[in-house]
């Protein structure tokens, strides 16, 4: 019987079982398709890059003898949605079944569900062979519980996988002696001190940039097309990992929440697109960091390595499991009740907040960011000013070349909004000025006084919090890692609280002018 097999844009395994043999009885469908590129207003760089991936990932499987429908969005045939391709493809191949991997995306799930429907017996999912965790195995170990502590989770998938444990996989005690070294990972960058400099790619994707444009593509962001700087296949996702490791390794777990201006990849890997994209798996990129430890421990340390094993054995597997416990419900979830709209100034960087600025800025040129940047600066602020969540959830799905729903919105409505009320986070991250003076130098060159807490010149974010924290008191003042704030404020004079809640009123009523 001849099969059809949809391969999506973020299932390019190369490992998987499906490609173990050629078979003139399957055939492989790819589709480029303004059902995805129209979702939400993607960055150009992050459009390109999966349709360059997909393009390179399908010749390949041609160059191994396998058969593959590839359709472009600019070829005639393509319908621009998943199901018409689907149907179109496998009566023109004369398929009589339909097999699929599970998508990452509730919306796509639910999507491929329906048209499974359609096939009765004749028709099949399989796992994407990727994730070291089944969809449901977060909610299975929490079941009961209204908080899923990373923690725990990260320790038991340590253990499992046998990584960075004493004696290898069987251990019972962490490698080091500690599990976590978190209280060692947040360094600022030393002043004068240059990190390394980024491995970037060179890739003409001019051709593919101009067929987006002819078909009216609307995108965010800028690109270089003839010098594309990310990597699209698996062998360069194998070089910018190896880069990470000799390079980058040794002082990564030391800066990975420092900031500054004139760099934007620091010390971070910059592989969460090739491994989104299923172009390199989680755990050969675990392996390759604990096997240089293992074999040359003077190249990194201990907190280096954990700190970076961490992100990916636990906080990328963790958030996948909080995904799939709560969605489609997720989505909707607004703790704090947020309804103000996202300033259009996200979408442009002009802003005269120093850190505001540069990381938007270097979002739309790179359409990267790091987590301390997406956390603590443009998360923090629209923490602060009460934004709503499905806004913040649209701009960092569209802006970032790593972003996909399963990762995206549970750090987002999770982690840096706290929408969810406390499943991904034991407290909401609001923060001040006094954090941007001391992760990066934006403070001192900022239009706006970081010293100042209420003045018409201070910095918008010290009376945010505060603010933030008052007008949701009755939700938070029972959080024993938020007590001290409100201990602070009720110890404040009233005339200065009443300063810093006049000029929060006139900051949020400012928004879109600050």
């Amino acid at each position: 019987m001849k099969t059809l097999r949809l391969i999506l844009g973020d299932q390019l395994n190369a490992a998987h079982p499906w490609f173990h043999k050629v078979s003139d009885e399957a055939v492989y469908l790819m589709a480029e398709m303004r059902q995805e590129t129209d979702y939400a207003p993607h960055h150009i760089q992050k459009v390109l890059a999966f349709f360059a991936a997909m393009r390179a990932f399908a010749e390949a499987r041609r160059a191994e003898g396998h058969r593959v429908v590839y359709l472009a969005l600019d070829d005639g045939r393509n319908t621009q949605g998943l199901e018409a391709n689907v149907r179109m493809v496998m009566a023109e191949e004369g398929c009589q079944r339909f097999e699929y991997q599970w998508p990452d995306e509730y919306r796509l799930d639910e999507q491929l569900k329906a048209l499974a429907a359609e096939f009765g017996d004749r028709v099949a999912s399989v796992d994407t062979h990727h994730f070291l965790t089944a969809r449901g195995d977060l909610a299975a170990q929490f079941k009961g519980k209204k908080t899923y502590l990373m923690e725990s989770f990260y320790r038991r998938m340590r253990k499992a996988h046998g990584v960075l444990m004493e004696g290898g996989a069987g251990g019972e005690e962490p490698a080091g002696g500690k599990w976590n070294y978190d209280a060692t990972n947040r360094k600022k960058l030393p002043k004068g001190h240059r990190p390394v400099e980024p491995l970037l790619f060179e890739r003409d994707l001019s051709g593919l940039e101009a067929m987006l444009q002819e078909c009216g593509v609307e995108t965010i962001g800028s690109v270089d097309a003839q010098r594309f700087l990310w990597p699209v296949t698996r062998e360069e996702g194998l070089q910018l990992l190896d880069f990470f490791v000799e390079e980058c390794l040794p002082r990564f777990g030391d800066f990975q929440d420092a900031m500054h201006p004139e760099y934007w990849s620091l010390y971070h890997a910059r592989v969460s697109f090739c491994m989104n994209a299923k172009l390199i798996s989680p755990l050969e990129v675990i392996r390759a960091v604990e096997d240089k430890w293992r074999a040359d421990p003077d190249h990194a340390d201990i907190t280096q390595v954990e700190g970076f094993i961490r992100q990916i054995l636990g906080w990328r597997e963790y958030m996948r499991g909080v995904y799939w416990a709560h969605m489609p419900d997720y989505a909707d979830l607004n703790f704090f009740e947020a309804e103000n709209a996202l300033p259009a100034w996200f979408w442009t960087g002009e802003t005269k907040m120093a850190c505001l600025s540069h990381a938007i800025d270097q979002s739309l040129q790179y359409s990267y960011a790091h987590h301390i940047q997406r956390l603590m600066v443009t998360g923090n602020f629209a923490l602060l000013a009460g934004i709503h969540p499905d806004e913040v959830d649209r701009w960092y799905l569209g802006i970032y070349i790593d972003a996909i729903e399963w990762v995206e919105i549970t750090n987002t409505r999770g982690m840096s909004q706290f929408a969810d009320g406390g499943i991904v986070g034991t407290k909401p991250y609001g923060a001040s000025a006094n954090y941007m003076k001391k992760m990066g130098p934006y403070c001192s060159g900022c239009s706006y006084d970081a010293a100042d807490k209420s003045g018409p010149n201070s910095c918008p974010l010290n009376s945010l919090y505060w603010h933030f924290h008052v007008r949701n008191r009755a939700k938070l003042e029972r959080n024993p890692r938020i007590g001290m704030a409100y201990r602070t404020w009720d110890k404040m004079p009233a005339e200065k609280q009443q300063a810093l809640l006049d000029r929060g009123d006139a900051v949020l009523a400012n928004l879109e002018n600050l």
